[in-house]
């Protein structure tokens, strides 16, 4: 078991003092401060913060089918190897989820086969995830998706900052979703968030995050929509402009998001150096297939992956790893198209050659910042060839 914080102890006592001294724990002014100093960081205009990354994936398509930009039975894309809420919400949603396949190599969906699967399938849009920190090939996904009007939307939960030389993750598609759910590059305990650079979206995400209110709008954008709507002030107060829930964070959420944020880069920094160390070992070792991130300017791999050529190869090192007291995973939850409630819901069968592979033959242990090098050298030992 991991610490849930970078700077565990400090972080606690920290909290601590802020929650005993603080006026307001419901969402306030650190939430915006947060928002605005994530929105910074990520190179984006607007950062809609949450109470989870679940939830900011449910706002995401609650807001698009509330502007009209998504309908009902609109077919919408997603990376078949991804975590259930990024499925869930297009299904809940009355849209018609369409699993498109992963790369074995990247782990990732790629122009090459994802384009051509979206367009047979008339999808809308595109719901591309950033497997464990690592991506495909995003700048090409964008050119083609833009083209073919298929609107691109980033789960980057897990590749919080990830870059390529043309530009970094969660910058490519209209929005992006980020979880800061304990282990991941920043955790807030609970918590997420939505960037984008539209303001009319960024907008309806505040309402559906609020019961369909505008009251965590800005006064200007409040009275545009007053104005639309024939509201008075004292009427908006308890006037809901559309569909919502109550998704919304606390003052904590806001206060550890900035305390945590200060160490972002040193935690991005371990995470990298961990990855590739770890990675060199594996390269070397015939069991594994390659993983391909050559085209990556940085990896803070939320995860170290391990894709094995057999999946009784999969048995083995896993075996090694329990045998040393190493957690192990699931890669994410491999195929999303073989999990239950897709099956339940989606009578529909799909061919998904690389997300099975991953399914069958993956899996991953953690990348903790915190890490010891005694625990480094734990990990190399369960994947060096000469001891395999």
């Amino acid at each position: 078991m991991k610490n849930a914080f970078f700077h565990e102890s400090a972080t606690r006592t920290a909290l601590a003092e802020f929650v005993a001294g603080v006026g307001q724990l419901s969402m306030g002014s650190k939430c915006r401060e947060f928002e605005a100093a994530f929105a910074a960081r990520q190179g984006r205009t607007q950062a809609v913060l949450f109470n989870s990354g679940g939830s900011a994936n449910l706002a995401m398509f609650q807001a698009q089918k509330n502007l009209g930009r998504l309908k009902t039975g609109d077919r919408i894309g997603f990376s078949a190897v991804t975590w259930s809420t990024n499925v869930m919400p297009i299904m809940q949603l009355g849209f018609e989820a369409i699993p498109i396949d992963c790369d074995p190599t990247t782990l990732n969906s790629m122009s090459a086969t994802a384009l051509p699967a979206l367009i047979k399938e008339k999808c809308r849009a595109f719901f591309l995830t950033n497997v464990l920190g690592l991506a495909g090939d995003l700048d090409l996904i964008k050119k083609e998706c833009a083209a073919h009007k298929i609107i691109l939307l980033e789960d980057n939960c897990e590749a919080l900052g990830t870059a390529l030389p043309a530009g970094t993750t969660g910058n490519f598609g209209l929005a992006s979703s980020f979880s800061f759910f304990v282990a991941h590059h920043l955790s807030t305990i609970e918590g997420g968030m939505v960037s984008t650079d539209d303001r009319e979206y960024a907008d309806m995400l505040r309402i559906v995050r609020a019961n369909g209110w505008d009251r965590n709008l800005s006064a200007n954008r409040q009275k545009i929509w007053r104005k639309q709507s024939r509201v008075s002030d004292f009427e908006a107060r308890y006037t809901f402009y559309d569909l919502g829930y109550n998704l919304r964070p606390t003052e904590i959420t806001g206060f550890l998001g900035l305390n945590q944020l200060k160490s972002l880069d040193t935690v991005m920094t371990i995470r990298e150096k961990n990855f590739k160390k770890i990675q060199a070992v594996m390269d070397s070792n015939a069991d594994f297939l390659p993983l391909v991130w050559s085209h990556l300017s940085r990896v803070p791999a939320f995860a170290i992956p391990l894709v094995c050529r057999t999946s009784d190869l999969k048995k083995k090192y896993l075996k090694r790893f329990n045998r040393v007291g190493i957690e192990t995973r699931p890669l994410i939850a491999g195929n999303l198209a073989r999990q239950p409630f897709f099956l339940k819901y989606q009578k529909r069968t799909f061919k998904l050659p690389g997300a099975d592979l991953i399914h069958d033959q993956a899996f991953y242990c953690g990348n903790c910042p915190d890490y010891t090098a005694d625990e480094i050298h734990a990990i190399i030992t369960c994947i060096d060839p000469v001891d395999a």
